[in-house]
């Protein structure tokens, strides 16, 4: 307790004071911090100087990326989510980076639901593994927080060919 009343005063001085010290003061604070963080232990998002708290949004994106980046992952939603989100992106709205996934953040941990289409061929049961270890990797990765449980539902397979081409214009 008298190191963090210490250390407090320093940081707080070491702006107005001079650059050097307290470039050196900061400077092992954040290497306090980003130690705290990795170590995933009890109150991983709160420290001594206070607390970061994530929205549902930034796991969202993340557990997206991370999904889509397994080969053998065609597209991430169902059959509604995909056309409601062909209409989003045709009126401008992005919403491709959170089709198909649910999540539910805690102060410390985190569950996700994905659904995906995965590429005819391939192994589902292969690739949903390799899509809950990567979503895991990455949310916990980067987020801090302890993934609970990766659900994911495979609502369609993807067969080359499947993409309706755009159909010519009646009137010219």
């Amino acid at each position: 307790m008298a190191e963090q009343t210490e250390n407090t005063p320093n940081a707080e001085g070491g702006g107005s004071g001079s650059s050097g010290s307290g470039s050196q003061r900061s400077s092992s604070a954040v290497t306090r911090s980003s130690s705290a963080v990795r170590s995933r232990g009890e109150g991983v998002l709160t420290s001594d100087r206070g607390t970061t708290s994530l929205g549902d949004a930034v796991v969202t994106k993340v557990a997206s990326i991370a999904a889509r980046e397994v080969p053998g992952v065609y597209e991430l939603g169902g059959g509604t989510a995909r056309a409601i989100g062909s209409v989003g992106q045709r009126v401008g709205l992005n919403t491709q980076r959170t089709q198909g996934v649910a999540v539910e953040v805690g102060e410390r941990e985190a569950a996700i639901d994905l659904t995906l289409v995965i590429d005819y061929g391939e192994s589902i049961p292969q690739v949903s593994q390799e899509v809950r270890d990567n979503v895991i990797k990455r949310v916990e990765g980067i987020t801090g927080l302890s993934v609970k449980e990766v659900n994911i539902a495979v609502d369609d397979l993807y067969f080359p060919g499947d993409e309706k081409p755009a159909e010519a214009p009646r009137v010219e």
